[in-house]
């Protein structure tokens, strides 16, 4: 069971193989989890601190790189883990789609019963869903938004709030009220934002504009897409998690901060009233030592 409250938030994007895209950087480099009796999740004692790992991807076709290799462990091997993760304060969560595969040409009820019915049948505590159809929400308004207004509606059918983790993983600039003409996130928030747990917001690969790559254009100025002008838009600003790359590596197109720098931003930023938490792209390069620099003081745990 999983509490409706999910401030401070340390989510771990992990070990994407083959696909051209992790949770929230498109065109990312590939990385690899450890060899080892679980080659499958990122050993614990790695990531300590975090409390969510996202594994890539989940796709309409089926499960593909990391999840594939979780989906085919035994199912008895699988709940053995997932109770040491658990135990260990850490949610095993699947992310879908990402930039591979753009969803929208197929009916959303269908791809959302097929989605939740993964996440029951394999041991995982959640799905994050990333989206990342941007000629579409461009040239097609309203389309994307609805799309997602029904995925979400459906998923929480079957994983209801309390006991499942449903979160999605927009850009930044879909939350900039001008930036898509059917409103991108600013309208899927409004429509079904009840149901959602929190944003991975992907706070990357936007250079030169906002760009995201000093604490002013992160948390108060970048054209209506900073944590607090996204709250300014109306979206509660403790859903707001903040997505940064662990290393340049992890990264085409701008957006990184170096962990200590990036843990001034945080602590500016729970000192505005935000208290979300932080998500980083990706396992290996991320791990208990870049969220040790980028919490900081901030958080007492």
């Amino acid at each position: 069971m999983f509490s409706t409250s999910f401030s401070r938030l340390f989510t771990l994007c992990s070990a994407l193989a083959s696909l051209s895209v992790g949770l929230a950087a498109p065109h990312a480099r590939r990385a690899q989890v450890p060899s080892g009796p679980n080659s499958v999740l990122p050993p614990l004692d790695q990531i300590q601190g975090f409390n969510v790992v996202n594994l890539a991807f989940l796709l309409t076709s089926g499960p593909a790189d990391q999840v594939a290799k979780w989906a085919a462990l035994p199912a008895d091997q699988r709940q053995q883990l997932k109770q040491q993760y658990n135990s260990a304060g850490v949610s095993l969560v699947v992310s879908a789609f990402g930039e591979t595969e753009h969803p929208t040409s197929q009916d959303p009820t269908t791809v959302a019963n097929s989605l939740a019915q993964f996440v029951l049948n394999t041991d995982l505590d959640g799905i994050d869903i990333d989206y990342e159809e941007f000629e579409l929400v461009v040239q097609q308004p309203g389309v994307g938004e609805a799309w997602l207004t029904t995925l979400t509606q459906t998923l929480r059918q079957h994983l209801p709030q309390g006991q499942f983790i449903l979160s999605h993983a927009p850009v930044g600039p879909w939350f900039q009220p001008t930036f898509c003409p059917g409103g991108c996130y600013i309208t899927v928030d409004k429509n079904v934002g009840s149901l959602i747990d929190y944003y991975n917001i992907q706070f990357y690969n936007q250079s030169p504009s906002p760009g995201y790559e000093d604490c002013n254009t992160l948390l108060n100025s970048a054209g209506g897409s900073s944590i607090f002008e996204i709250q300014k838009n109306g979206v509660d600003v403790n859903k707001l998690v903040i997505g940064k790359p662990g290393t340049t590596a992890d990264i085409t197109n701008g957006g990184f901060i170096d962990p200590a720098t990036l843990g001034t931003c945080i602590q500016q930023a729970v000192q505005g009233g935000w208290n979300a938490g932080v998500m980083a792209f990706q396992f290996p390069h991320a791990d208990t030592n870049w969220l040790s620099a980028v919490k900081g003081s901030s958080f007492a745990a």
